[in-house]
């Protein structure tokens, strides 16, 4: 059936990002010239009698109103809301790419979802337990171990602007665990070091802020004391958008765009040597 387009809502806390960028375009393209091939997937919305809140397509209806369109094809699901959240994350979880930040927010709202439909879950956050849980029904669908996703979800625990970080691929998922264990203040006070001084913590040196908070003897003083220690992998960088390299390569994985820029790279050396040569 179709629906007006003003008539469809985000789902609440949706975990998985939709984003106006390269790979948006060329949705929009599709869908401009072979329209939308598999209906939006919605549920009625709850205190409403004629909307409805999506549960799967949310990249699809996002372009669909970049290119205007008034009315969308939809499936309506007599769902609610729990059972719409476990839809949700279960038709996401097979995309190529998912940013820890998205399967973090993901493993968490499945879980507590699961959680108030009378699943057996605990909630403990422990790294290391071993009996079943709700948390082992959502690693099992997603092929990953029970601990696997507690520590994705631990990864909540983080402000913004660290997500962000491990997101781009700049913080490891280890070390996002570790810090996930500070408090906002001292997570605070680690970014404005590492945005500052253009350096990101080794494990070593997360798991120390860890223990040291645990233990009640982290401040500012003892951070940047860790921070300021030379890692034995530490090289000069250049920092460039992945939007903007993404440009020009839109489908590529991260190895491949890094691949990407150093042929780039070694392609422009070549052309420099030949004009010097040249002016010989």
């Amino acid at each position: 059936m179709k629906i007006a387009i003003n008539k469809l809502h985000p789902f609440y806390n949706h975990p998985f990002k939709v984003i106006d960028n390269a790979d948006m375009d060329n949705l929009v393209l599709s869908i401009k010239e072979q329209g939308i091939l598999a209906p939006i997937i919605v549920r009625p919305l709850e205190n409403t009698s004629d909307e409805f809140e999506i549960i799967s397509g949310h990249r699809r209806y996002r372009a669909a109103q970049l290119l205007g369109k008034k009315e969308i094809e939809v499936s309506v699901r007599y769902v609610n809301r729990d059972e719409a959240a476990v839809m949700l994350v279960d038709s996401n979880l097979h995309r190529s790419r998912i940013l820890p930040s998205e399967k973090a927010f993901a493993y968490k709202l499945k879980l507590e979802a699961l959680k108030r439909q009378g699943k057996r879950s605990d909630l403990t956050l422990s790294q290391f337990a071993t009996k079943l849980d709700t948390a082992s029904a959502v690693g099992q669908d997603a092929g990953e171990s029970r601990d696997t996703v507690y520590r994705y979800i631990r990864l909540t625990k983080l402000i913004p602007e660290l997500l962000q970080l491990m997101d781009e691929e700049k913080i490891a998922f280890s070390v996002g665990v570790e810090l996930s264990y500070l408090s906002e203040n001292h997570q605070r006070g680690l970014f404005e070091i590492i945005d500052r001084d253009n350096c990101t913590p080794s494990y070593s040196q997360a798991f120390r802020m860890h223990r040291a908070f645990k233990d009640n003897c982290l401040d500012s003083r003892l951070l940047e004391r860790i921070m300021s220690e030379e890692k034995p992998n530490q090289r000069e960088v250049l920092k460039i958008s992945m939007e903007k390299v993404r440009r020009f390569a839109p489908k590529a994985s991260n190895t491949q765009l890094e691949d990407f820029v150093i042929k780039a790279c070694e392609h422009y050396r070549r052309y420099l040597n030949k004009n010097r040569d040249r002016g010989r």
